[in-house]
């Protein structure tokens, strides 16, 4: 049975916290990472995807992390709902600023050009991509999923926690989840190894107001909508 969804943010560490959660025992991914049922394969049917899930063992918890869920319209939603409507969702924030500049260096790494082949209106057409401002528009996927699933199911982290305290972040996990939280502790180490970083380098100075004018009023508004310090977010 499926049990748990990682539902993204792109770019926000989502193979790290795949990675890490498979090593615990009490959690499960039958079909591996990125299966997109939910957005690319509802043509292979529901039976399909329960099928995925199967035959894990009591005790345990399956599921699969697709950051593409986060976006999901909620018709689709409420499909999952059907399914499952005790389903956990975990979902990971980053400053969308920084985010979507690391989209758009994995898309230029995917178009095969070099960081200095790509003029600055590149850049800014792949910020404005509707795709990109989905994935950016934390507050519209949080309320959709909220609108789905009791607000408790649905676990928001910082990606900044990932990076600065990873076992706490995964203790969160794991409480969310229903399984032991102590597994990790001993391995504070190994926790901060990057897994599968995409291409890295500074923001270009004259992208940021772009981004500025982009993400300012959103960040402001789901800081208020969390009632958290995104200040931070808008210092960027």
């Amino acid at each position: 049975m499926l049990d748990f969804l990682g539902i993204g943010a792109q770019k926000a560490g989502t193979t790290w916290l795949y990675e890490a959660l498979a090593q615990h025992p009490q959690v499960r991914f039958p079909a591996g990472k990125e299966v997109h049922f939910w957005d690319e394969r509802r043509d292979q049917g529901l039976e399909w995807y329960q099928a995925l899930f199967a035959g894990v063992a009591p005790g345990t918890r399956a599921g699969e992390v697709t950051p593409a869920y986060a976006i999901l319209p909620p018709a689709v939603l409420g499909e999952i709902r059907a399914l499952n409507p005790a389903l956990r969702a975990i979902y990971v924030l980053r400053n969308p600023i920084e985010r979507a500049w690391s989209a758009a260096l994995m898309a230029l790494a995917r178009a095969g050009m070099a960081l200095d082949e790509a003029p600055d209106r590149w850049f800014v057409d792949q910020f404005r991509d509707r795709g990109s401002l989905q994935r950016g528009d934390y507050e519209t996927c949080l309320r959709n999923w909220r609108a789905a699933f009791d607000p408790a199911q649905i676990l928001v982290l910082r990606y900044e926690m990932l990076r600065e305290e990873p076992l706490a972040l995964l203790e969160a996990c794991c409480r969310h989840l229903g399984v032991e939280p102590a597994f990790y502790r001993g391995r504070a180490a190994s926790l901060r190894a990057r897994v599968h970083a995409g291409p890295q380098a500074p923001l270009r100075p004259s992208l940021l107001p772009v981004l500025r004018e982009i993400y300012r009023p959103r960040i402001a508004s789901l800081a208020a909508y969390l009632g958290h310090d995104l200040g931070a977010w808008l210092a960027t």
